[in-house]
């Protein structure tokens, strides 16, 4: 016996299965909890060097970068919320990108023609959303049509389908960006609940933007604009129904075997193509408020953010081999990737250092989960993360 096979042995005389030692408890619970410590010792981390490298010129922990790191993560994290469920179930969605680039020309096609046919604004908005999201959603059913019922695996369909959908975009747009939307619909895209004006001549104002110029405007901070509220609504949904209902037990025992869940009666073809339909349109709300946001539709709005929001999925704590994961992780992993970029820019980092750490981060992610399954394995059981 080598020296190796020796220690396992002892090891597993040691410790019985089924049982932990102190150790791999101490290092599940670091597992688990790694996220919410590593974002804090970001935010600490910047807190403490901008004000340096600046001269004390620029701070990192304000109300204004707060809402702008917030604001940043709203596409990521909408995008990674379908992304969640349809890993967690053991697959994968290369489209979601894409489909809200789709979803942000379709509602402004939409909006527009509505608008401009004489119905009044707030219906008209109505009617974008509607479009953008069903068209995702239809999208959404395509896929997951083929990979339940033809078998096709999720990789290649999605992949595949990236590529019409983008076609598609381009030919819808006329490959330029769609303008001509009503002007009103910045407001909704732009405005906020709360609007702060520090010093004096200042003071604070719910649900009215102040009609106000030069140093007061200056001074003015936006708190939770209407985009984040909208956004903050999905988490909370996407919460419950992942945590709290048939559907998202459903979603955990997909993941964990499939063979078990048809053998205990789940429909597991129907809940696939629920899962895909979810999954784009949660993307076409995100191209929705981008188009809210920028005052038009973009066919390329969502090209640079795919790999990013799978990158939150995975920093979160969501398994790629399916059955782990929460929403709250995937949030986690949104605000990481937002403050680490938000941080790096603050300190004059260059673009390329920023994919060079999120990347790491990535990959120290992957091994925390494979770690994690590897203690539980060898206490001979397995939790739900």
């Amino acid at each position: 016996m080598t020296e190796r096979a020796s220690r396992l042995a002892l090891s597993h005389a040691a410790s019985p299965p089924g049982v932990l030692t102190p150790a791999q408890r101490a290092a599940l619970f670091l597992s688990r909890i790694w996220a919410w410590v590593f974002l804090a010792a970001m935010v600490l981390f910047f807190v403490v060097a901008v004000p340096l490298t600046t001269g004390g010129s620029v701070n990192f922990l304000t109300v204004r970068n707060s809402q702008n790191i917030l604001v940043a993560i709203i596409p990521v994290l909408l995008l990674g919320l379908g992304q969640t469920f349809v890993i967690i179930a053991a697959g994968i969605d290369l489209s979601v990108g894409w489909v809200m680039s789709l979803a942000s020309v379709l509602s402004a096609l939409a909006l527009r023609g509505v608008f401009n046919s004489g119905v009044p604004l707030f219906p008209s908005v109505l009617v974008g959303l509607a479009a953008g999201v069903g068209g995702a959603a239809v999208v959404g059913f395509v896929n997951g049509v083929i990979i339940a019922k033809l078998k096709v695996p999720a990789f290649i369909v999605t992949l595949g389908t990236s590529f019409i959908v983008r076609g598609v975009a381009y030919l819808m747009s006329e490959n330029t960006t769609v303008i001509g939307l009503p002007s009103g619909i910045r407001a909704y895209g732009n405005d906020a609940l709360i609007y702060h004006i520090g010093g004096e001549g200042g003071g604070l104002y719910f649900l009215h933007r102040p009609e106000v110029s030069g140093e007061l405007l200056r001074r003015m901070d936006i708190i939770l604009p209407y985009p984040v509220v909208v956004t903050a609504f999905v988490v909370a949904w996407a919460m419950f129904l992942l945590h709290k209902t048939q559907f998202g037990r459903h979603t955990y025992a997909i993941g964990g075997s499939m063979d078990a869940a048809v053998r205990s009666g789940i429909p597991v073809d129907r809940h696939i193509i629920e899962l895909y339909m979810l999954s784009a349109a949660t993307s076409g709300v995100a191209g929705f408020l981008s188009t809210l946001r920028y005052t038009a539709g973009s066919a390329v709005i969502g090209d640079p953010l795919l790999l990013s929001s799978i990158a939150a999925v995975i920093i979160g704590g969501v398994s790629m081999f399916g059955g782990a994961g929460t929403v709250i992780g995937t949030v986690i992993g949104a605000l990481i990737i937002a403050v680490l970029t938000t941080g790096l820019v603050m300190l004059n980092v260059d673009a390329f250092w920023q994919f060079i750490v999120v990347g790491a981060v990535v990959i120290v992610a992957v091994l925390i989960d494979q770690s994690r399954d590897l203690i539980m394995a060898r206490a001979g059981g397995r939790v739900r993360r």
